[in-house]
């Protein structure tokens, strides 16, 4: 094993899973951890990458090779997940490391609150450099500067693949600049001038590359559009129709089939899944390529060994698993993103590491290997003792959260808690079935066992506990958000659009069962 860097003092297990929380600090004041090397780190996120899209996990389609080499040089974190499934709150929670309920930016609308502390004020605070480049997305209206960066990048809502027009902008330091190409490769080349201007530094630098890719509408370079044509693609067995419902599946997830994020009528449109699939790899090679000028980058600076690199995708994707596409849900798919990290003087190649780690956990991670103490408000920990093969107290289980939009209305606000071997999801707000999979014994989430009495004090005990954590953790109010101007609320009518789903047969009685009614 690689020498250790300084580690921060950990949390122990209970903290890590029912903290008494502290409030956010109305200042940023950064504590330097004794003793520990003040390193370089660069966070490269991707949009909507599902876990598997690599081709080193065999990955049918992904072609993958300088992701590839990050794991084999360095660390897969093989069980990440985000705490929300989408884009805005999942990016809040890694500049922050909390919470969605507790940062509230709880869907692609929001601007982040007044009094969001993100962990790169602490670097900058600290005399480090910080660079961002790409996707912010919080404020869909906004690309201005934001708080914690000396270098920034960015665009508005989503941005483009290609420019929708010939006065389309970029926002660079508070000046407009044109977005001269395909956008993965041009936020690349913004990312390497960055590292360009560090050269001659003496004080370390964190920089955050977000790309849009590989989200939708999915846009391969040239050089890569229809290279996978002529791959084949197994749908998934989730993706079955299901008659009746003798299964006892919610009844929202049948209907949600049909609608915009459902295989019968997906993005509302008559589209192939798998020709959308084949796009998104395609698009996915440049976000590849660009893993691979940033590594080459550092090689030349001479700073390759001693830098720490992060790769992440946002949240998961789904293509046909469940009947669905796109993510928010609580299924695996869904939920769970790739996380790879490499730092040549700290870890071992190869290493593979089976904790349950997530986009909370980016930011002591972070601040760790730059040599600051974690704040105290923040909910997640740094993941590098783990990566180091270190025996540290870690949750025994993890949380997610989605509220329900207006602007999407077919997902409902769902809360899950998921262990080693058990998931128990609950909908909130709705008339229908919660779940409870064996994930071990059924990692595609079909069989749903809340209603079998051999799980019944399992289902309980879960429950007890999400609420709970929800609670010890403030997340025990709904937020309540204006929506939007659109809501994508349609169904296709020839594909049994006119007609919602069974209820879930445990749920239906063949006689009365209250027989004192007066």
């Amino acid at each position: 094993m690689k020498s250790s860097l300084s580690v921060i003092t950990f949390l122990s297990l209970a903290c890590l899973t029912q903290a008494a929380v502290h409030p956010v600090p109305s200042e940023v004041v950064p504590k330097f951890a004794d003793g520990a090397k003040k390193r370089n780190v660069v966070f490269i996120l991707s949009d909507d990458h599902r876990y598997d899209a690599m081709s080193f996990m065999g990955h049918p389609i992904a072609e993958t090779p300088q992701l590839d080499r990050l794991a084999a040089n360095g660390v897969h974190l093989k069980n990440a997940f985000v705490t929300t499934s989408l884009c805005s709150p999942s990016r809040a929670s890694i500049l922050t490391g909390l919470y969605t309920f507790r940062h509230q930016v709880i869907d692609n609308q929001r601007l982040v609150p007044e009094g969001t502390l993100f962990f790169p004020q602490y670097l900058q605070q600290a005399g480090y450099a910080t660079g961002f480049v790409g996707k912010w997305h919080m404020g869909s209206h906004n690309d201005d500067p934001r708080p914690g960066f000396d270098y920034w990048v960015s665009f508005r809502g989503q941005g483009h693949y290609y420019p929708p027009s010939a006065d389309y902008t970029l926002n660079k330091n508070g000046e407009r600049i044109q977005q001269n190409g395909y956008i993965t490769k041009v936020l690349t080349d913004h990312a390497l001038e960055f590292l360009d201007r560090q050269k001659d530094a003496e004080k370390p630098f964190f920089l955050y590359l977000s790309h849009k890719a590989v989200h939708s509408n999915f846009t391969p370079e040239p050089k890569y559009d229809g290279e996978f044509a002529g791959k084949q693609i197994e749908r998934p067995a989730s993706e079955a129709e299901v008659i009746g419902n003798e299964l006892n599946r919610p009844r929202w997830l049948l209907d949600q089939r049909n609608s915009w994020h459902g295989v019968d009528f997906p993005y509302h449109s008559d589209a192939d899944i798998e020709y959308l699939y084949r796009r998104y790899c395609e698009a996915l090679s440049s976000v590849d390529d660009s893993v691979g000028a940033v590594l080459g980058k550092l090689r030349e600076m001479g700073i390759y060994d001693e830098t720490l690199v992060i790769y992440m995708g946002d949240n998961g994707f789904m293509f046909g698993e469940h009947g669905l596409i796109d993510k928010r849900v609580a299924y695996e798919t869904s939920i769970r993103v790739p996380m790879l990290m490499q730092c040549p003087e700290l870890f071992e190649g190869g290493t593979v590491v089976d904790e349950v780690v997530a986009n909370i956990d980016i930011a002591p991670t972070v601040m760790d290997a730059m040599g600051l103490d974690k704040p105290q408000h923040m909910d997640g920990a740094s993941f590098i003792p783990l990566a180091l093969g270190k025996e540290v107290p870690w949750r025994d289980y993890f949380l997610y959260v989605y509220y329900w939009e207006k602007n999407f209305p077919q997902t409902p606000t769902q809360f899950s808690l998921r262990g080693d071997r058990f998931k128990y999801i609950t909908y909130y707000g709705l008339w229908d079935t919660d779940e409870l999979f064996d994930i071990q014994a059924d990692p595609g989430e079909q069989r749903n066992l809340i209603h079998d009495p051999k799980y019944a004090k399992q289902q309980r005990e879960m429950e007890n506990r999400l609420y709970e954590m929800m609670e010890d953790l403030g997340g025990d109010a709904v937020p309540l958000r204006k929506p939007g101007a659109f809501s994508k609320n349609k169904r296709l009518g020839p594909v049994g659009g006119d007609r919602a789903a069974d209820f879930p047969e445990a749920m239906v009685l063949d006689a009365p069962e209250n027989r004192d009614a007066n």
